[in-house]
């Protein structure tokens, strides 16, 4: 595949994924209340799913400290190829600020897809958490390399690691 209908492909695919997550964010009022970024481990795509530990940290808007977190994401769909592993962020939205600690430990589900022919990008639009309270939005942004091309639907598993 080409550098151009690689960069074609991706740019589709954050398109379409950007539509439904604006879609999931106008349901209900929420506020920027901090950021998580995440660094993913290496993975294989298995074709119709993969599965990556990662580790990560809840950067809080304000003055509140940063949380830890670790889990995993799954996904079912198209996913082939290697990952190297990589870093994603996201904007974290919540009805209201001041929540407690580890409450963004939960389960979260939407859509993702992520293509690397060397360098890659991926994007990830999530909700779930304490309550089905968060909203990680609108869009995660992800770098990784290897060789894959992934659309589906993701399941985020964070666990506070206090």
């Amino acid at each position: 595949m080409n550098s151009k209908a690689v960069s074609i492909l991706a740019a589709v695919l954050t398109l379409g994924l950007f539509g439904s997550a604006t879609a999931v964010s106008a349901q209900a009022p929420r506020a920027k209340v901090g950021a998580l970024a995440c660094n993913l481990a290496p993975t294989v795509g298995f074709i119709i799913g993969s599965h990556q530990r990662l580790s990560c940290t809840y950067t809080p808007d304000g003055p509140f400290p940063p949380e830890v977190y670790v889990g995993s994401i799954s996904t079912i769909g198209l996913d082939i190829g290697v990952k190297g592993g990589g870093r994603m962020l996201w904007a974290v939205f919540a009805p209201t600020s001041g929540f407690p600690h580890g409450a963004l430990a939960g389960t979260y589900v939407g859509a993702s897809a992520d293509i690397a022919v060397g360098l890659g990008l991926g994007a990830n639009a999530l909700l779930g958490g304490s309550h089905r309270s968060f909203a990680l939005q609108p869009l995660s942004v992800e770098a990784n390399t290897g060789i894959n091309l992934a659309a589906g639907v993701s399941e985020l598993r964070l666990h506070w690691a206090r």
